[in-house]
C-alpha cells in the first residue's frame, strides 16, 4: 500500500524547516498560504495561475489596505510555496509587482526621554529594556541570549545568529553587570527547580541537541530571560521553558511611555535606534556603530545621521536669526478670514466664526 501523501501545509512546513527558517517565518508563510487557498474557494494552488496570485495580492492592497511590507511578505510566501513545495518555476510571479515600501526615518527618543521611560520600567522588563538601550540589540536578540553569551569579565555580550544568521559582539554596560549577576542567580534557582521536577531542557538550534545530548539541560545553555511558565515546543512537542514573550516587553514599554507623557510612537526597537543615534551624537565613528548594530552595509547605519539632534538636516532656520520674530504681537491686526481663539474675546470670535461656517 502506497504511503499517504502529506498535506500541502505539512509539506510547506517540512520545506521551511529544511532551510532552517525561524518559527515566526514558518507561522507567517503557513498563514498566508492558508489565506490564499481560502480566498480562492479552497482550490489547490496547483490549479491556480498568475491571475489568481495577482488577484489575491490586489485584494490585500486595495480591500484590506495592508502595509507594503505585509503585501510583500504574502508574495514571498506564495513564491516559496510554488518554487519549493510544488516544484513549479514561476517566471510570471517575479513579474508581479512588489509593493513599494515607504522610506521612513526611525523614531528616536532623546536621552532625557529614555531616562524617563527606563525610570518607569522595573524588574525583568526593566533589565531587558536597559540592555536593549545599552547594547543596541534587537528585542529578540536580547531575549534569546543564553547564560554563556554574557561575559561579565570581558564586559561583552556575544549575539548569536542575529539578523542574517550572523554572530557579533557588543558591549556589556558596566551599570548592568551587577543587576545581571543578581538576575542570573534568580534564574539558576528556577532552572534547578525545573531539573528537580523532571524538566529543565531548553531548545537548541540546528542539530546541537543530537551532537550534544546533555547540553539542553546544562546551565550554560539556558536562556538569560526565561519564560515564567513551561510550554510545549510547537515543532518537537517537548515541554520546555522558552524565553520570555516579547509582547510583555512591548506592553510594558507602551505603558511607560503613557506614564511619562511622551507623545511618540515608540517601541522597544526605538531604544535600539536611540542607542545608535546617541553614540553618533557623542562622536563615535559610524563604522563602529555599524559593527555594534550588526548592519551588513554602512548605508543602513547612515540613516541615523539624519535624525541627530541638530534640527532638520542640521540647518538653522533663518527665522531664528531674526530677534523677536518668533512670537507674533498680540495687537497685530489679523487678515480677513483668520481669527484668534486665545486671549480676551477669543471665545466670542471662535463662536462667531463657527456660526458663519455653519450658515454657509
Amino acid at each position: 500500500m502506497a504511503a499517504a501523501v502529506p498535506r500541502l501545509l505539512d509539506q510547506l512546513r517540512d520545506k521551511i524547516r529544511l532551510r532552517h527558517y525561524s518559527i515566526r517565518t514558518e507561522e507567517a508563510y503557513v498563514d498566508w498560504v492558508r489565506r490564499f487557498v481560502m480566498f480562492h474557494g479552497r482550490r489547490h494552488p496547483a490549479e491556480l495561475g498568475p491571475g489568481n496570485v495577482e488577484q489575491f495580492l490586489t485584494h490585500l492592497a486595495v480591500e484590506r489596505d495592508v502595509a507594503s511590507s505585509t503585501q510583500n511578505q504574502a508574495k514571498s510566501a506564495l513564491l516559496f510555496l510554488y518554487r519549493e513545495v510544488l516544484g513549479v518555476e514561476l517566471p510570471w510571479l517575479d513579474e508581479v509587482g512588489s509593493a513599494k515600501a515607504p522610506k521612513r526615518l526611525p523614531v528616536v527618543l532623546t536621552r532625557e526621554e529614555v531616562e524617563q521611560v527606563l525610570a518607569r520600567l522595573s524588574g525583568t522588563t526593566g533589565l531587558i529594556t536597559r540592555l536593549i538601550y545599552g547594547t543596541g540589540m534587537r528585542i529578540l536578540e536580547c531575549l534569546r541570549l543564553r547564560v554563556k553569551d554574557v561575559d561579565a569579565a570581558r564586559r561583552e555580550i556575544l549575539v548569536r545568529e542575529g539578523k542574517g544568521f550572523k554572530d557579533r559582539v557588543t558591549m556589556l554596560p558596566d551599570a548592568l553587570r551587577q543587576p545581571l549577576q543578581e538576575h542570573r542567580e534568580r534564574i539558576r534557582w528556577l532552572h534547578e527547580r525545573d531539573l528537580a521536577t523532571g524538566y529543565g531542557e531548553v531548545y537548541l538550534p540546528s542539530a546541537l541537541a543530537r551532537k550534544y545530548p546533555n547540553a539542553a539541560r546544562e546551565w550554560a545553555w539556558q536562556y538569560m530571560f526565561p519564560s515564567a511558565r513551561l510550554s510545549r515546543d510547537p515543532r518537537s512537542g517537548e515541554i520546555r521553558r522558552h524565553h520570555a514573550d516579547p509582547k510583555a516587553v512591548q506592553r510594558a514599554m507602551q505603558q511607560a511611555l503613557r506614564d511619562a507623557g511622551i507623545a511618540k510612537h515608540a517601541t522597544p526597537h526605538t531604544l535600539r535606534h536611540s542607542f545608535a543615534t546617541h553614540l553618533l551624537e557623542s562622536g563615535y565613528d559610524i563604522r563602529t556603530v555599524q559593527e555594534l548594530l550588526g548592519h551588513a552595509d554602512v548605508s543602513t547605519t547612515m540613516i541615523y545621521t539624519h535624525v541627530l539632534n541638530r534640527g532638520g538636516r542640521g540647518v538653522a532656520s533663518p527665522l531664528d536669526r531674526l530677534p523677536g520674530a518668533a512670537t507674533p504681537p498680540e495687537t497685530a491686526e489679523e487678515p480677513a478670514g483668520v481669527y484668534r481663539v486665545g486671549g480676551a474675546g477669543g471665545a466670542a470670535q471662535a463662536a462667531a466664526a463657527e456660526a458663519a461656517v455653519a450658515g454657509r
